[in-house]
């Protein structure tokens, strides 16, 4: 998964608006205690950052 196609996903599912708010603000305890913007800027993979996502956020599998 490329960067490109992980932001499309967030914003799919929180808005276009809200999502890079939620990247910045929401701490997640799969990304050892940090947000999505820390964990991506650190080199964490977006699929891994994506997979953390989908868990804190309760995703059907169909989003996942």
């Amino acid at each position: 998964m490329r960067h490109t196609e992980f932001w499309a996903r967030m914003e799919l599912v929180l808005g276009p608006a809200y999502a890079r708010v939620w990247a910045q603000q929401q701490v997640l305890s799969d990304l050892d205690g940090r947000t999505v913007e820390q964990a991506l800027s650190a080199g964490e993979p977006p699929k891994r950052v994506w997979r953390s996502v989908a868990e804190a956020l309760s995703l059907p599998e169909s989003q996942r």
